[in-house]
Order: C-alpha cells, then sequence, then structure tokens
C-alpha cells in the first residue's frame, strides 16, 4: 500500500455518523461475534496496513485495529521493495491514533531506508517501548547498517529483542536496565562498543556479527542458558564467567581476525608466536587471559568449531580450565590437526564426567558419507579421559591417513570403533 492509500484510509476511517453503505453483520458471521481480547490478539498478526482496513469491514470492527496486541511494521513485499519513507506517513498516523494499550509483540522489517529515516526509526523503537513491548523485533535487510541511538533501552517488561542489520554503540548494549531480558538474538549487526552486558539474559545468539575494535568485546551475562556465537568479524570477544551456562555453540569462522600469519597446516605454530603480528598478546585487550574455554567451562553441552590457524582455542588451552559439568562435546577437524593430537586430548583430559564425544571431521554439517561409532571398553577403562565416556562418534566424508590417526589415538584410550 502506498503513502498516498494511506493517507486515503485514515482519511475514510468511520466517524460517529451512520454509514450507509457498511451492510449490518450477518448472523453467519462468528468472527465478529468474539470477545474484542480475541479480535484484539487476532489482528496482531496481520501486517500493520492490513490490520487498519479491517475498520470497514463492519461497524463491530471499526475501532478494533486501535487496540491490537501486537504492531506489525512491516516494509517487505514480495512483489516490490517497499521503503521506508513509503510508510513513514502511515505509521505516524498509526501510533497517533491508536489506543495506548500495551503491545506484547512489535516487528519492524524493511528492505530499505534513508539517512533522513533513522530519527523515524528510532521513534517507533522508543514508542514500542513506552507500550511496555514484551518481543521486539528490528529487521534491516539492505546491506548498510541501520544506526540506532545510542541510548540505554530502559524497560521492565521487554523479555526478547531480535536485531538484524543495526549498528549498536555503547549505551545501546547495556541491558542492566532492561530487567525482564531474557532473549537477545543480533545478526549481521556491527558492534561499536567495548562491552555487551545484561544481567537477566538466559539465551544469546550473536551471528555474523561485525566490529572495526582492536579490543576485544567483553560479553558480561552471568545468568546465560545458552550461548550461540557464530563467525564473528574481527577479534574474538571475550566471554565473562557464566555459571548457570546448560549449552553452547562457538563457531570461529573464515571472517575471524585472531588468525596467525605464519600458519602452515600441520605446524604447531604456537599460541603466542612472535614473529606474527596477530598472535602476540595485547596487554589491554583480555588476550593474555583465556578468552572462550574458561566463560563457557561450566557448559552440560558444547559445540566448538574452528578454522586452520586461528590462534584462540590453542591459546585457550594453555590455561585450559576444568570442564566439571560437561556431557556431550562436538569437535571439528581443528582439534585433530597436528600429529599428537594435543588439543583434543588436553580437553579431553579436563572433561571428567564426560558422556558423549562427537567429532566432525572434514565434512560441513550433517552431510558426511562415513559415520564410525565407537564405546569405552568396559573393561580396560582409561583413567586420563572420563569413565562416563559411553558414546564416541567420528564422521567423515572419507577415511584417510587424518582419520586414522585420529582413530589410533581414540584407540590408545581403550575406545573401540564399528562402521555405520
Amino acid at each position: 500500500m502506498s503513502a498516498i492509500d494511506t493517507r486515503r484510509l485514515f482519511d475514510k476511517m468511520p466517524t460517529s455518523k451512520k454509514r450507509k453503505s457498511v451492510p449490518p453483520v450477518s448472523a453467519m458471521d462468528h468472527i465478529s461475534a468474539l470477545p474484542d481480547h480475541i479480535l484484539h490478539h487476532m489482528l496482531s498478526f496481520l501486517p500493520a496496513q492490513l490490520a487498519v482496513q479491517t475498520c470497514v469491514l463492519a461497524r463491530r470492527w471499526r475501532h478494533l485495529w486501535r487496540s491490537t496486541t501486537g504492531l506489525r511494521i512491516h516494509g517487505l513485499d514480495n512483489e516490490n521493495s517497499v521503503k521506508v519513507k513509503d510508510l513513514r506517513k502511515f505509521v505516524d498516523h498509526l501510533l497517533i491514533l491508536r489506543e495506548r494499550t500495551h503491545l506484547d509483540t512489535v516487528q519492524i522489517a524493511f528492505n530499505e531506508y534513508d539517512d533522513d529515516d533513522l530519527p523515524d526509526v528510532n521513534l517507533w523503537i522508543r514508542f514500542a517501548v513506552m507500550c511496555k513491548v514484551r518481543v521486539l523485533t528490528l529487521h534491516i535487510l539492505q546491506g548498510f547498517y541501520l544506526d540506532l541511538d545510542d541510548l540505554r533501552l530502559v524497560s521492565r517488561h521487554l523479555v526478547t529483542l531480535d536485531l538484524l542489520g543495526v549498528a549498536l554503540q555503547k549505551r545501546s548494549l547495556d541491558f542492566t536496565s532492561c530487567s525482564a531480558l531474557e532473549d537477545l538474538k543480533m545478526n549481521e549487526c556491527k558492534i561499536t562498543a567495548d562491552r555487551i552486558s545484561s544481567h537477566s539474559l538466559k539465551h544469546l545468539s550473536i551471528s555474523y556479527c561485525y566490529s572495526d575494535s582492536i579490543r576485544r568485546v567483553r560479553i558480561s551475562a552471568p545468568g546465560l542458558v545458552s550461548l550461540k556465537l557464530q563467525d564473528f568479524i574481527g577479534i574474538t570477544p571475550f566471554l565473562e564467567d557464566m555459571p548457570l551456562l546448560q549449552a553452547a555453540y562457538v563457531n570461529l569462522g573464515s571472517e575471524c581476525m585472531d588468525f596467525c600469519l605464519n600458519y602452515d597446516y600441520g605446524v604447531s605454530y604456537g599460541a603466542n608466536n612472535n614473529t606474527c603480528e596477530n598472535c602476540v598478546p595485547i596487554n589491554n585487550d583480555c588476550s593474555r587471559e583465556c578468552v572462550i574455554l574458561s566463560g563457557i567451562s561450566n557448559a552440560k553441552h558444547l559445540e566448538l568449531i574452528s578454522e586452520f590457524g586461528m590462534f584462540i582455542f590453542r591459546r585457550d588451552l594453555n590455561h585450559c580450565p576444568t570442564f566439571s559439568k560437561l556431557r556431550t562435546l562436538l569437535l571439528n577437524e581443528y582439534w585433530c590437526e597436528t600429529r599428537d593430537l594435543d588439543r583434543l586430548s588436553c580437553i579431553l583430559k579436563n572433561s571428567p564426567v564426560l558422556e558423549k564425544l562427537t567429532l566432525q571431521l572434514f565434512s560441513k554439517g550433517p552431510n558426511h558419507k562415513v559415520e564410525i561409532k565407537g564405546s569405552y571398553s568396559s573393561v580396560e577403562k582409561s583413567s586420563a579421559i572420563s569413565k562416563h565416556l559411553n558414546i564416541v562418534e567420528v564422521k567423515c566424508d572419507e577415511i584417510d591417513e587424518r582419520i586414522l590417526n585420529v582413530l589410533k589415538f581414540l584407540y590408545a584410550f581403550n575406545i573401540w570403533f564399528s562402521f555405520v
């Protein structure tokens, strides 16, 4: 719907005068017979433009759109790429005319925007917070990051925040004033802050986000239950202690800046290679500390993925914590790169209650061609690794010298294998 059509729609909003063109509600109109609160909830699943258009259906529907429990402000269309400015006047009218009732959900999504649209989008977000929104989604699908105001969110009601394609500064990543916030998703966002902090957060997902800072972003969320850190572009964030963590997925993708410039496959290049400017620890960015592993050491379930040449996990292993609660562990070929498999050995020896180990070697995702299953020999269990280890899975595309080396290593711990 164009901005002109939208203005016409508001101009045609029913008044107190009787409209002859509106037929009476049919006796078979069971939907109109539903209570207001149910209709308000139903309308919240429609894009805001369509929800407003229901005002012409019948007298019963005249003002229902003004009290919906959710707003879907979409600049997305299957046929056309709608810009923010195309809906600006519609949304301004909408926010003025709707009742000041609480909002459960607000979704704002656009393909394109201009710089002069930024104040409007930031205003819409503030409006949502004022209406005590519980679930707030902001998705910008254009290639450029949308700059959010560098203002701290303050809400006792916001539970879920879902962000895509936005630039976040220092204050906007301080969620300590959002006492109910439990779920934060950040996808393809730009982070220009030194810290992400929340006391209440339980679930955190950071995927394909970017930071050009030379300092590590510190993630302070002691209440986290689940963590996803995937393909961070820049230097790897520093994870503070997460004592309640249940599950974590960490994938240091190909655009991670913690890469040894002197890397050569299979060579033990060292975590503190003084001939590489990337490897040399920096005193003020936590590089001399355990960056990832210490923060997630309380997890029960871990998936740790890294590209070859990344030194963060290797450096962390120099200060390897004990994974005292770890039950299941998935690793990729990075952990089996060197001939002596020192990385795999280190993490196994520091996982005393591990029950299941999965090695996903030289294959992407579930599309492996070969699966080998192993189990701990009940006769001669090694004291070097967890006595609770019952299942070992090796997934790969083919069995070559690298895979055989891994199998021999595990066999030394009395783990026997069979092909599936």
